[in-house]
């Protein structure tokens, strides 16, 4: 396995996020919880780390935060078994799915891709990478963010709906994970909109912290 993985965010060639992964999200969207992971695409070109702001696109007034924990692919492989899917990660970042709220209750209520609200530049802020070794269980991590030092998410990922070995097993079968790859896994209650001059921060347990400023582009 590469030693490169520090470098994912510039090495990987996907981001699939999975929606609706935490049932009082699913809930207070209005959501049905599902029955099979939801599925969306982000663009590398998405990414940014501490340092560069997140830019809210031009027509965009409902930019909402959802912090989640990210896992990064060590191992690639098709029609991956659950039974062996961990042995295909390489470790972990915490991570922002920035979605524009407005745009994808539209898509949704009329049949149409998500990828105006959920692809955009800078929309998939993360953190530095975390070796898998220093997290032995990913499914017992305390997850919060806020915006300007307030409170808004906090969960925990053992109330995931689908686990990590099942996300990565049922995504396997439809695209090739490769190394460097990121999946999302979704986000807990708690989501709102953020708007130009704010701050975000989130954190996962005691192991990272992120922090990034909002502005217009």
């Amino acid at each position: 396995m590469s030693s490169n993985f520090s470098r994912f965010s510039e090495l990987g060639r996907k981001i699939v996020g999975v929606g609706r992964n935490y049932r009082e999200h699913a809930a207070e969207l209005g959501n049905p919880v599902p029955k099979e992971p939801l599925l969306f695409m982000k663009p590398a070109s998405s990414y940014i780390s501490e340092g560069s702001p997140i830019k809210i696109p031009r027509g965009y007034d409902s930019l909402h935060h959802e912090i989640e924990l990210g896992v990064v692919i060590g191992k690639g492989g098709a029609d991956i078994k659950e039974s062996q899917a961990m042995d295909h990660i390489a470790g972990y970042v915490l991570a922002l799915d920035m979605t524009n709220r407005a745009y994808q209750n539209i898509a949704k209520k009329q049949g149409l891709p998500w990828e105006l609200a959920k692809g955009f530049d800078t929309s998939c802020p993360v953190s530095a990478f975390i070796p898998k070794s220093s997290i032995p269980n990913p499914h017992q991590l305390n997850i919060w963010c806020k915006v300007n030092g307030e409170l808004k998410q906090t969960g925990n990922t053992e109330d995931m709906i689908f686990s990590i070995p099942y996300l990565l097993s049922y995504i396997s079968q439809y695209f090739t994970l490769e190394p460097y790859d990121l999946i999302l896994t979704g986000t807990p209650a708690g989501v709102g909109p953020v708007k130009s001059g704010d701050s975000i921060q989130g954190g996962l347990s005691d192991i990272v912290k992120i922090s990034f400023n909002v502005q217009t582009k």
